[in-house]
C-alpha cells in the first residue's frame, strides 16, 4: 500500500563527503537501505507569478505550504506521479499526496482542480483555489534511504547532486540541471514520529554534525535569483 498521509518531524542536516561516510560507518548494524537503492527523484514546484509560496517560506513563517508533482527517475505520459501538498506548522511536516498518471496529473494542474471526491484531494483542490499556481521549476537529486533497525518510524534520506532548471519544467525531459553546488554535499533528512534515537544523538554529536534550516526549493530560488535566472513582479 502507498502511504498518502504523513505526519512527522523532519530535521536536516548538510554534510560534507567525508562527514557523510564516517556517519554510515558508524551508523553501523542500525540502519539498513530500502529496497529502492541508489536513485532519482524529480519534482516540479509549482508557485504563483511572483513566487509567493517560497517567499513566504524563505522567511521561515510558522505555517508554510508547497505544491510539487514527484516522480522517481525520469517518467513517460503514463507512469505514476505523485502529486503532494506539504504543510509544515509549528515544525511539525504534514504531507498529503495521490498517486495518478503523469499525464493526468499535468491536466488537473492546468485546470486547477482534482476531479476526485476524497479528503486528499479535497484538501489539494482548496490550495489550487488559493493560488494562480505554475510549474516555476524543476528540481532532482540522488538520493539514497535507510531505516532504522529497531526503530521502525526512523527513515534517513541522504541526497546529492542537487539540481535544477527553469526552463523545459516538464518531469518527462529528463533530470539534467545547474548543480546547486560546486562541491559534494549530501543534504540528510532526518524523518520519525518520535524523538532522535539516543544511539543516533551520540553519532551525530561525535562527528560534529548539527542540524540546519534548508530548503532546496527555497536556496535554488536564492541562487537563481541572484544570478537574474528568474525575476518575479
Amino acid at each position: 500500500m502507498i502511504q498518502t498521509v504523513f505526519k512527522r518531524v523532519e530535521k536536516k542536516y548538510l554534510l560534507t563527503e567525508e562527514q557523510f561516510n564516517n556517519l554510515i560507518k558508524e551508523c553501523g548494524n542500525n540502519i539498513t537501505a530500502d529496497e529502492f537503492g541508489l536513485h532519482t527523484v524529480c519534482n516540479i514546484y509549482y508557485d504563483t507569478n511572483n513566487y509567493e509560496l517560497v517567499r513566504k517560506s524563505i522567511e521561515k513563517p510558522i505555517y508554510k505550504e508547497k505544491v510539487r508533482l514527484r516522480s522517481y527517475d525520469t517518467p513517460t505520459g503514463n507512469t505514476k506521479v505523485y502529486l503532494e501538498l506539504k504543510k509544515k506548522y509549528d515544525g511539525i511536516v504534514y504531507k498529503r499526496r495521490i498517486t495518478l498518471p503523469l499525464n493526468e496529473a499535468k491536466k488537473y494542474l492546468q485546470n486547477k482542480k482534482i476531479e476526485k471526491d476524497d479528503q486528499i484531494s479535497r484538501e489539494i483542490n482548496y490550495v489550487l483555489s488559493l493560488y494562480d499556481l505554475e510549474p516555476k521549476v524543476y528540481l532532482a537529486y540522488d538520493r539514497c534511504a535507510y531505516y532504522g533497525d529497531a526503530e521502525s518510524d526512523l527513515r534517513i534520506t541522504f541526497d546529492t547532486n542537487i539540481r535544477s532548471r527553469v526552463e523545459d519544467v516538464d518531469l518527462s525531459l529528463g533530470d539534467a540541471g545547474e548543480l546547486l553546488f560546486n562541491e559534494r554535499y549530501y543534504l540528510m533528512e532526518v524523518k520519525t514520529a518520535k524523538s532522535l534515537p539516543i544511539w543516533f544523538v551520540k553519532i551525530l554529536d561525535n562527528l560534529n554534525i548539527y542540524p540546519t534550516s534548508f530548503s532546496k526549493y527555497g536556496n535554488v530560488y536564492k541562487k537563481m535569483l541572484k544570478k537574474g535566472m528568474i525575476r518575479y513582479v
